[in-house]
């Protein structure tokens, strides 16, 4: 009876010593509180009292980061949030450097969002979201190195604006689109002055070309269904008559 309990509590000893790692998990050890490795994945054996060992995930973990309220370069108010992809990529420092690393990371894409937005207009915010990711993804990826965390992806969200503000950009595009109609207009107007004037000089160079451009128009005239017909009449046909009126006078 009395040999029953210490077996008892050797068995138990033996199974909390025994401790089984995924292939995507890593098992930090420390020996009377020294780091003293990593081990993982697989069988691994903790001595009871001595070893303790901290189990550190591997995979990607995506961070959903909170709604900031932004000012941007050329005082606009607008609210912005984004998601953070990292991964650990050292257990031993994301363990030994930094007490929390999620929330560690979470509250460093929170202060860079609004650091690396608060330099940029918001046109830029609008248009180039590639790039403000990729500087976000830069300058939190530099800081968690210390901490044996990668930085894979940055994605801003949404950039929420104000009502106000909304019905500004509503008109500013407006004016924007009536700019451009007006410009393209302009373009074909002159376009078209250009063209005119190069005719008029082709037909200038010979009048038989002139002659032929009036018997087209009465052609076309002719085919209309109208009960008056105008004869236009040039003044290059009826020149020479005029000339030889003034000198038989």
């Amino acid at each position: 009876m009395f040999l029953i309990v210490p077996i008892v509590i050797l068995i138990i000893l033996i199974f909390s010593a025994i401790k089984i790692l995924n292939e995507y998990e890593r098992g930090v050890m420390f020996t009377l509180g020294r780091y003293t490795g990593t081990k993982g994945p697989g069988i691994i054996l903790v001595i009871p009292f001595i070893q303790r060992m901290v189990k550190v995930d591997l995979r990607i973990i995506v961070l959903d980061v909170p709604t900031q309220d932004v000012i941007s370069r050329d005082n606009v108010s607008v609210k912005v949030n984004a998601v953070v992809y990292f991964r650990i990529v050292d257990p031993s420092r994301a363990i030994i450097q930094v007490a929390n690393p999620f929330e560690a990371t979470s509250q460093l894409a929170q202060t860079t969002l609004r650091s690396v937005l608060g330099q940029h207009e918001l046109d830029e915010m609008l248009s180039e979201r590639d790039k403000l990711n990729l500087d976000i993804q830069r300058i939190l990826d530099q800081a968690t190195d210390a901490w044996g965390i990668k930085v894979s992806n940055v994605e801003i969200k949404h950039v929420d604006l104000d009502e106000t503000m909304v019905r500004a950009i509503a008109k500013q595009a407006e004016a924007e689109r009536t700019r451009r109609a007006k410009v393209i207009h302009a373009e074909g107007e002159h376009q078209a002055a250009t063209m005119l004037v190069e005719a008029a000089k082709a037909l200038g160079a010979d009048p038989r070309a002139m002659q032929l451009r009036y018997l087209q128009t009465l052609a076309d005239i002719s085919a209309e269904n109208s009960s008056t017909i105008v004869f236009p009449l040039p003044l290059d046909l009826i020149s020479p008559l005029l000339q030889k009126g003034r000198s038989q006078d």
